[in-house]
Order: C-alpha cells, then sequence, then structure tokens
C-alpha cells in the first residue's frame, strides 16, 4: 500500500506541477493532451485552480506513504 501511495502521489505531484506551467506559460503544447486538467471538460477556465488542487493532493499522498513506513517500522 505504501508504494501505491507513493507512486500515485509522485504522479499527481508531477500533474499538479505540470498544469500550472503550462497554463502559466504556455511551453508544453506537446504535453496539453497528457495534463489531466485538460482532458476533463468541467475545468475548463479553472485550470490553474485545479493544478493547484491537485498538486497538494500529491504531497498530501507522500506524506501519508511516508508516515505508514514509520508506523509499520515502529511495529
Amino acid at each position: 500500500m505504501k508504494v501505491i501511495l507513493y507512486l500515485l502521489g509522485w504522479l499527481l505531484v508531477a500533474q499538479g506541477v505540470g498544469g500550472v506551467v503550462n497554463t502559466l506559460l504556455g511551453w508544453w503544447r506537446w504535453a496539453r493532451d497528457l495534463l489531466l486538467v485538460n482532458i476533463l471538460p468541467f475545468l475548463h477556465g479553472r485550470e490553474i485552480f485545479a493544478a493547484i488542487v491537485i498538486g497538494v493532493l500529491g504531497l498530501v499522498l507522500l506524506s501519508a506513504s511516508a508516515s505508514m513506513g514509520k508506523t509499520e517500522s515502529q511495529t
């Protein structure tokens, strides 16, 4: 479970950072179809906020996976 949370956390962090950079700067035209904020139609017009939320959720998952490792090693 720890590995799944860790990988999903990094995936969401990468999606969040990529979404923020692409929304603000528009550098990655080739990655437009790879970013979650551009795929979901109900996020149109709110891409920057959604990318920030996705990145924060990724950080939460990373901290949850780190805390799971600490509790498993203590028992």
